[in-house]
């Protein structure tokens, strides 16, 4: 069983539902309420784990009870908590999401993921270290993802690095990081200046760029490769970024090739928004393996 760390958000998602968004002033009658675990870094903790890894934390929640729903829904996925701490008298972190008019308003409050800190990182270098591979995204102080960056190349751990909300970050980041997972936004954010096919070429096995129902475009240092997704019908979205990174994580760990990795990662998140809910469609490892 591979070993994977993910460092990262941690959130409660409070989503409505209604047949349209109120106009200032007003109110209306919606379809439903629900409240489903979220947050990058867990969406992606919980997706490893159900894919067969050996997965740990490291995160920050509130002392509420969304904090203690959060934690109880890593125990239930099987996802090591040692990691996690709780901070006293700060919320945790929410989404606030409104489904209406055929798409989604959301409002993200970050609370207890502010407090996901350098020093959060230096009580878990032993796992870090320990780790076949690193998870990260940029839901966290940036402070935090450059550190991170720094120990997992001065351990020689690989680090994926999903940039995730999108913004800047500097060169040195994208040199030391293994992997960087960015969709096709991000990616022109993060090379604004350069053409797609030369950033490609210029970071070969390294940049793997999710195009949606394109599928995914890397480079192997001889050609550029676009590895096509799976055909489903999609329920929700929500959640199918963080189902690949975590599923190409768990099949680079395992020595898959890139080709192979990232197939499996598209079969996974493909199965992923069949279901309600960022984790409510992430397959488990046999749903996965029966359908490839």
């Amino acid at each position: 069983m591979v070993k994977i760390t993910v460092i990262g958000s941690s959130s409660i998602d409070l989503v409505v539902k209604a047949h349209k968004r109120p106009s200032q002033g007003e109110t209306i009658l919606g379809e439903s309420f629900k409240t489903v675990p979220g947050g990058k870094g867990a969406n992606q903790a919980v997706a490893a784990a159900r894919l067969g890894a050996e997965v740990y934390m490291v995160g920050c929640v509130g002392d509420d009870a969304f904090g203690e729903s959060i934690l109880e829904n890593f125990k239930k996925n099987d996802v090591n908590t040692s990691y996690m701490e709780m901070i006293k008298n700060i919320e945790s972190g929410t989404a606030h999401i409104t489904l209406a008019d055929g798409d989604n308003s959301i409002i993200v409050i970050k609370g207890a993921n502010d407090y996901v800190t350098p020093n959060s990182i230096k009580k878990a270098l032993d796992i870090i270290q320990e780790s076949d591979i690193v998870l990260i995204q940029q839901e966290i102080p940036p402070e935090t993802v450059k550190y991170v960056c720094e120990v997992c190349c001065q351990f020689g751990v690989p680090l994926i690095l999903n940039p995730a909300p999108a913004r800047k970050i500097c060169k040195e980041i994208i040199e030391k990081a293994s992997y960087i997972t960015p969709n096709e936004l991000e990616t022109s954010i993060l090379f604004e200046e350069i053409d797609l096919h030369a950033v490609l070429l210029a970071y070969p096995n390294k940049l793997f760029i999710t195009e949606g129902e394109k599928g995914v475009r890397f480079h192997d240092g001889e050609r550029e490769i676009v590895v096509p997704t799976f055909n489903v019908t999609a329920i929700d979205t929500t959640g199918a970024g963080d189902t690949f990174n975590a599923a190409f994580a768990v099949a680079l760990a395992e020595n898959k090739t890139y080709e192979e990795s990232v197939r499996f990662a598209n079969r996974a998140a493909s199965l992923s928004v069949t279901k309600f809910g960022a984790q409510g469609g992430m397959p488990t490892r046999r749903e996965v393996e029966d359908s490839m």
